[in-house]
């Protein structure tokens, strides 16, 4: 009887151990906080040390990576020179999601060096390292979890963009290194730019290059690289977007959408993702036009929605007035717009009205000032880097070099 007892209070103490923090063994536990949204996680880890734990491991930050749906959490802003290819180092993060927006400096410090911003894609950021450091290298990491992974190349030099292609909801990723190339030719008019592609994959850890290449007559204009269902976009100065077929390899030249009102003012736009699409955005005196490419091989834009500057002054009059004069007065492109588009993504349109920051939201059309440009340094103004981030727990080897 005596034994039996003993038993029983014993077992009683393990169960009340193991129910401490709310979950009877860990695999329940791996298995409810693999559900948990990603910004409500990271406050989970100072529930306990268990949960700490369970969250830490890189078996559960892949399969909460693979569960959770992407949600914009701020976006990346690094300024640039308007007349010389130097590097700015300074980066800023604004977050979009609190009442008061503090702009953040220090979130990439981290870091081994400083960097400069290429592009974002599924809670990866890749940069490069400046060009004043006495190495050429690229990062790859996860600001969420301050992991990264080193990657040698050329530089900058030997390179136009770099673009991010995530392997489906995996850890695993491909970099896309653009090279351009001017084509001699007669006519200063004219110039033609050959374009080639090289391509790393962090499966292998190895560069290659692309056995198809193609011809393009612009240059590429916001060089972000946008990622949207296994292919990479950039947008140019002219009226075409060059894409890249990352599995097939193939690039191509697409035609952008043609608006469907005239304006007199040069209009100025912007590339980005939601839902697996890419969507181009212009605005121009008439309004904010949204497109969405639907087949990328034809190619088939659908106009997705239409707001007028003129109902976006009456929704929001402390902030707009004038803006169609405004921007119908801007008659060529080396003038700066009134408005300008600077990255779209989640329905989330990030932008500058004249010297401030707003976020727009497409769907509710609610309009909310981030910051003065003064916060974000004395060359904000014009085509400044800006990548949008959503916070990701999607795991990578600390500082390894391939």
């Amino acid at each position: 009887m005596t034994e039996t007892t003993n038993f029983s209070a014993d077992m009683s103490r393990a169960s009340k151990r193991e129910m401490k923090d709310g979950f009877s063994n860990d695999d329940i536990c791996f298995e409810v906080l693999s559900r948990v949204p990603t910004k409500s996680l990271l406050k989970s880890k100072l529930v306990s040390k268990k949960w700490h734990q369970i969250i830490s491991e890189f078996s559960f930050m892949r399969v909460q990576s693979q569960i959770s749906k992407p949600v914009i959490s701020g976006f990346f802003f690094q300024e640039k020179f308007q007349w010389c290819e130097d590097d700015i180092e300074s980066v800023s993060y604004i977050p979009v999601d609190s009442e008061q927006t503090i702009v953040h400096n220090t979130v990439l410090d981290f870091l081994p060096e400083k960097v400069v911003l290429m592009t974002s894609s599924n809670g990866l950021l890749c940069c490069r390292s400046c060009k004043t450091s006495s190495h050429s290298v690229v990062y790859v990491c996860n600001p969420t979890n301050k992991q990264w992974i080193t990657l040698k190349w050329d530089g900058p030099d030997n390179g136009k963009g770099l673009a991010l292609a995530p392997i489906g909801i995996s850890a695993n990723f491909r970099l896309v290194n653009l090279r351009q190339m001017e084509i001699d030719s007669d006519d200063d008019i004219d110039r033609l730019f050959y374009l080639s592609f090289e391509i790393y994959s962090s499966s292998t850890g190895e560069w290659k290059t692309s056995g198809d290449s193609c011809v393009c007559q612009y240059n590429l204009f916001k060089n972000v690289g946008i990622y949207a269902s296994g292919v990479l976009y950039w947008l140019t100065d002219g009226d075409e977007i060059l894409m890249f077929d990352v599995e097939n390899e193939v690039p191509r030249l697409i035609k952008k959408p043609t608006p469907q009102m005239v304006c007199s003012g040069v209009p100025e736009s912007c590339i980005g993702e939601t839902g697996g699409q890419l969507y181009y955005i212009q605005i121009s005196e008439v309004g904010i036009q949204v497109w969405i490419l639907e087949d990328h091989y034809e190619p088939r834009w659908v106009l997705k929605n239409f707001i007028s500057l003129a109902s976006m002054e009456e929704e929001n009059p402390t902030i707009l007035y004038n803006v169609e004069r405004k921007m119908a007065s801007r008659v060529t492109v080396d003038m700066t717009p009134w408005m300008d588009p600077l990255a779209f993504n989640e329905g989330l349109l990030f932008m500058r009205v004249c010297a401030k920051i707003y976020l727009y939201h497409l769907e509710t059309r609610n309009m909310k000032e981030l910051c003065t440009l003064d916060r974000l340094g004395p060359n904000s103004l014009t085509y400044p880097i800006v990548l949008p981030y959503n916070i990701s727990l999607v795991p990578l080897q600390c500082s390894s070099t391939a």
